[in-house]
């Protein structure tokens, strides 16, 4: 069986956990999503090509790196952060312009007291929206919510009459329609309040937003080596090795790689033998549990590792993504006995890796 062996070198990486949301931690070698997104992204593919990977590999240590968190709230607070204006209210664009700081807690946007202003301009726009909504919110608890009291009244008083009435008189028919009258008179009302407050404050109160800081931590692992076997169509794995040195980052974007070595190679089928890897890997849950792979496992457990459950490719449906998962065992100092179907090895020279696709 051919596969393309890909030998990589990362002097640092962050393969983050989806989970991770403060602290950015990571996986301890690559997920295959992230293998298989890097190596369309290389070929420039457009669309998924089936491919099973083999992810083995090691590092030297690992460190955490700070790094400041920007994150927009949904509104904005006047004693606190940072106001910006955004570029879109719909963040479909992130792009921001300062309008004023807060110095420290207590301080006030729409007072100017213990703030570092960076545009003023934007700034009395900001404040006159919020004194337009001070305006909005004094009409609606005055003088809206005394109209309001009064056509309840009235409509309750109306209510009452109809009741003593012969639902087939001229005077019953009067009175719902005057109540109809009431009621479209009282919908339109709070329609044109509702609309004013839309037009000439919502839209344009919600594009200014307040952003925090926070320090937080991203999981570095340091001096990697990564083997990758890429099992695929013929045509898939040439044109792979041919585009190999298009591949520049895996994890983050500035996690690069040095392309050691990129070899279409035979992989050895049908073979009794005797090989512990020096790497660790995923490794496929069901191949351990059917003991095609072993793992030096403590006393009274079956296995031992890290169980993932790591995303491989996906489809589109109802506009969603639906991931493919795979169930993995991340472990060191396994061996086999024999090759199967997806656990296969690969001799270079005197060095043999144990082969195990997902």
């Amino acid at each position: 069986m051919d596969a393309l062996r890909i030998i990589i070198k990362q002097n640092s990486a962050n393969y983050r956990k989806e989970e991770a949301m403060d602290n950015k931690m990571t996986y301890p070698l690559p997920p295959i999503s992230t293998i298989i997104g890097a190596i369309h992204n290389a070929c420039n593919y457009r669309e998924y090509h089936p491919m099973d990977i083999s992810i083995q590999g090691k590092y030297e240590s690992m460190h955490k790196e700070a790094y400041t968190d920007y994150c927009f709230l949904n509104r904005t607070m006047d004693d606190r952060g940072i106001l910006v204006k955004m570029a879109n209210e719909s963040m479909l664009s992130k792009g921001f312009e300062k309008v004023a700081t807060s110095k420290k807690q207590g301080s006030d946007m729409r007072t100017g007291l213990e703030i570092q202003v960076h545009n003023a301009e934007l700034l009395e726009e900001y404040r006159s929206l919020k004194n337009l909504n001070d305006k909005i919110k004094k009409f609606k608890d005055t003088r809206q919510k005394k109209f309001l009291e009064i056509t309840k009244k009235r409509k309750k008083r109306l209510s009452e009459k109809k009741k003593k009435l012969d639902k087939k008189s001229d005077e019953y028919k009067k009175i719902a329609a005057r109540e109809k009258e009431i009621k479209r008179y009282e919908n339109k009302i709070k329609t044109m309040v509702k609309e004013f407050e839309e037009e000439n404050y919502t839209k344009l109160v919600s594009r200014f937003r307040t952003l925090t800081t926070s320090l937080k931590f991203y999981e570095i692992l340091n001096n990697i080596e990564l083997v990758i076997h890429i099992r695929s169509k013929k045509e898939t794995l040439e044109d792979i090795l041919d585009n190999i040195y298009n591949l520049k980052s895996i994890g983050r974007s500035e996690d690069f790689v040095e392309v050691v070595e990129a070899n279409i190679v035979e992989l050895l089928e049908n073979n009794d033998c005797d090989i512990e890897s020096e790497y660790s890997a995923y490794l496929d849950y069901n191949s351990v549990i059917n003991e095609e792979i072993y793992t030096k496992a403590k006393a009274g457990k079956r296995i031992n590792g890290t169980m993932y459950y790591l995303n491989k490719n996906y489809k589109i449906e109802d506009a969603k993504r639906i991931f493919n998962k795979k169930k993995v065992v991340y472990a060191s100092k396994y061996c086999i006995e024999k090759t199967s179907e997806n656990v296969l090895i690969d001799r270079n020279g005197k060095k043999e890796y144990i082969v195990n696709f997902l």
